[in-house]
Order: C-alpha cells, then sequence, then structure tokens
C-alpha cells in the first residue's frame, strides 16, 4: 500500500490499482504512521506526496517486495539453468555503453533464464545509487563517492582519468572559456578543480555531454570530461592529456545487502568482474571515501 500510494500520487488511484477501498487503503497507512512514530505522505488537494521520512520507509517497502519477488528464484537454486527471472540494473550513460553489452552478452550465454532489464539515468543528485536505495533497481553501475546513500554494499570495477577536450590545432585550449555540463564534476574531482587556477568559470552549461562536444569543436571553449565520454569524436575535436596529476574517478557497483546474496545479483557481479576494462579506463584503486564492503 506504501508503494501504491506514492507511486499513483493519491490515496484514491492506490486504491483502485490494489482493488481495494480508499478508506481501506488510508486506514492502513495511518496506522503505519502511528507505528513507525512519522508522518509518511502529505495530505492535499492534489493527492498524497512522501514526506522525506516516507521517501525512506517507502523505498525499504519497495526493497521488501523486490525480496519477496525474488523468493521463487532463489528457491530454484541449482536446478539447470541457473538463476532465473528479472534482475534490474540501472547505468548512467557511458557505462551503460562501454560495460554493459559485454556484460549482457556473458549473461546470455551464461545465464539464458535470466532477464535483465535495463535503465540508463543521468547521474545527478542521488544518481544510479540513489536508484537502488529508493527499491527501484537491484543493482547500479554508479561513481563510487561521498554520494553513496548508507546502508548499501559497493566496490569498484575501473578507474576513469579526465582529459581536457577542445578545437584541433588551438594554439592554447587551456585559454579558452570553459564548457561545462550537469553531470560533470563531483566530490571525486572538486579537490582537484579547486587546485586548477588556469580553469574560468563556466560561460557555457548545458544538460547533455554531446553538445558539450559539438560547442568544444567548434572552438567555442575546452571542457574537462571523463575518457568514456570521449569514445565518439565529433569533427574537429582533439583530446589532450592532463598529466599525471589529472583528476579520476571511481566507477563500480551497488547493491543493497539483501540483494548482494541473491542469485541473480551474485550473476550479474560475477560478469562484471569477468568483464574486460573498457577502453580509456584503469584498474580500480583502493575503494574511496563511501565505498563500503565488497559483497
Amino acid at each position: 500500500m506504501l508503494v501504491a500510494v506514492a507511486d499513483s500520487g493519491g490515496f484514491t488511484a492506490a486504491a483502485v490499482r490494489l482493488g481495494l477501498t480508499q478508506s481501506a487503503v488510508s486506514h492502513a497507512v495511518r496506522g503505519c504512521e502511528r507505528k513507525l512514530g512519522a508522518v509518511l505522505f502529505e495530505r492535499g488537494r492534489r493527492g498524497a506526496a512522501p514526506t522525506a521520512a516516507g521517501e525512506r520507509v517507502v523505498g525499504h517497502a519497495r526493497r521488501i517486495l523486490r525480496l519477496l519477488a525474488a523468493l521463487p528464484g532463489e528457491a530454484r537454486q541449482g536446478e539447470p539453468g541457473g538463476p532465473r527471472g528479472p534482475v534490474r540494473i540501472v547505468a548512467f550513460r557511458s557505462a551503460a555503453g562501454r560495460v554493459l553489452p559485454a556484460v549482457l552478452a556473458r549473461l546470455a550465454v551464461n545465464h539464458p533464464e535470466l532477464e535483465p532489464q535495463v535503465r540508463v539515468i543521468r547521474d545527478l543528485g542521488r544518481g544510479t545509487a540513489g536508484e537502488v536505495a529508493d527499491g527501484r533497481a537491484d543493482l547500479a553501475l554508479a561513481t563510487l563517492g561521498a554520494a553513496i546513500p548508507p546502508g548499501l554494499v559497493s566496490a569498484p570495477l575501473y578507474r576513469e582519468g579526465y582529459a581536457l577536450a577542445h578545437q584541433q590545432g588551438h594554439p592554447d585550449p587551456r585559454s579558452l572559456p570553459l564548457v561545462d555540463w550537469d553531470e560533470n564534476c563531483g566530490s571525486y574531482t572538486a579537490d582537484w578543480w579547486r587546485r586548477q587556477d588556469w580553469i574560468p568559470s563556466a560561460t557555457i552549461n548545458v544538460s547533455d555531454d554531446t553538445v558539450v562536444l559539438s560547442l568544444a569543436a567548434q572552438g567555442l571553449g575546452m571542457a574537462i570530461m571523463p575518457m568514456l565520454t570521449l569514445d565518439r569524436l565529433p569533427d574537429g575535436l582533439a583530446v589532450t592529456d592532463l598529466g599525471p596529476e589529472r583528476p579520476y574517478r571511481q566507477v563500480g557497483y551497488v547493491t543493497t545487502p539483501e540483494l548482494a546474496r541473491t542469485a541473480a545479483v551474485r550473476a550479474v557481479v560475477r560478469e562484471l568482474r569477468a568483464a574486460p576494462l573498457p577502453e580509456g579506463a584503469g584498474p580500480a584503486g583502493e575503494a574511496g571515501e563511501g565505498v563500503s564492503r565488497r559483497p
């Protein structure tokens, strides 16, 4: 009921979805609120929206429902065909394009009964790891760092350096204005960024990295980009190494302690670890800030 109210935006819509009366859903939710000692939904004319406490509780509710859904597959462990059923994977664009294809191909061969369901989202705010914390995904490819929500488990897969993208043939690309995009940088590069007195404030900020590269190729600015976003360079764009002190980001997988023990998630993790490093990435270093134990 908690998940239905959150997803449908109101008690009446949730009741229709569940085949119950509105009063039954409302009564049950109020009972939850009394037991937990917290208001879970803000009620209004336009429906019901989760409070901050409600977001956390609904996230746990989604995870509980996912574990219940995983029970049949867990009961059949050891049967021919290996793990079966859906496994929900979420990733940001460059990881989805450069890492997942090989992993999905190996899963299709080694675990044909498994049904990967992949979503690609922007690496903003709580990012892909937030989808796992909220119960919307079983496993995420995520940038590991301080943004990983507490209570999850994670491990690094590869380390990705940053490089300078600029117009080919420009005599002094570092003198150009900075073109940036919403998903760039983060806690893992912020210290490096602050130490660079040659980097100006962004004069152009866009919401898509492909637009950044197109602008840089036209000589309208330079951009500091993670290497895996530089796989398909537009005509006229060059990439220059930032030197031995260049920043890195650590990319790994994130899941919940409970799902880490399920056969489906273990199968995905094995294939992620066995996959070759994408071109432009290096071996993962030590787990950094916000990275918890390896499941």
